[in-house]
């Protein structure tokens, strides 16, 4: 999850929360649609670890640069968070937190894995007009997690899922969250 200052136009809104920079952006990509898990879905970069990679921290700084192009040497890293259990996938992630002190240039670098690379100011993530909730119905249960839905280089993305839960997680620990229309239903992608 890594945050930095958008190098591009900041939001033309503040955030409501105090200390919140109308600059403040975050880094995601959109999955290639090619993909047999996740496919198309919007994420943060990252990846299993790799036997080379000494913790879950160097595993994110080398797949985020090896996803988007970015020097990790920019990179601060603030921490890492306790594992989160995914039950679709059954695998343990643990979300590595960064500060991108020294941004460089990003890009798709296999467009076998992501569709897109992009950074979303974090002022437009907490808009409430950018919130909702994505419902799964299977086999009679009901699914509901949170969602946001952004611009970014002229294209509309549905953030959901394990990504939007983390970043839900996130501003309601910072106290950032702004109220929102929980009973909105945002569909899924096909």
């Amino acid at each position: 999850m890594l945050f930095g200052a958008l190098d591009h136009t900041p939001s033309d809104r503040p955030a409501a929360a105090p200390g919140v920079p109308r600059d403040l952006d975050v880094l995601l990509l959109a999955r290639a649609t090619t993909l047999r898990a996740h496919a198309g879905e919007v994420a943060f970069p990252g990846g299993r670890i790799d036997p080379g990679d000494a913790d879950a921290v160097a595993a994110a700084l080398r797949e985020a640069q090896e996803e988007t192009g970015l020097d990790p040497a920019g990179v601060e890293v603030l921490g890492a968070l306790p594992a989160v259990p995914l039950a679709f996938s059954n695998h343990l992630v643990r979300p590595v937190i960064g500060w991108w002190r020294d941004p460089s240039p990003i890009r798709v670098v296999d467009e076998h894995e992501s569709a897109a690379v992009f950074r979303v100011p974090v002022a437009d993530l907490l808009d409430p007009e950018n919130r909702g909730v994505t419902v799964i119905r299977r086999s009679g249960q009901e699914w509901r997690g949170p969602a946001f839905t952004v611009e970014a280089d002229g294209d509309e993305h549905l953030v959901w899922g394990f990504t939007a839960m983390l970043l839900d997680a996130l501003f309601d620990r910072l106290g950032w969250t702004e109220p929102w229309d929980r009973s909105l239903e945002v569909p899924l992608p096909d």
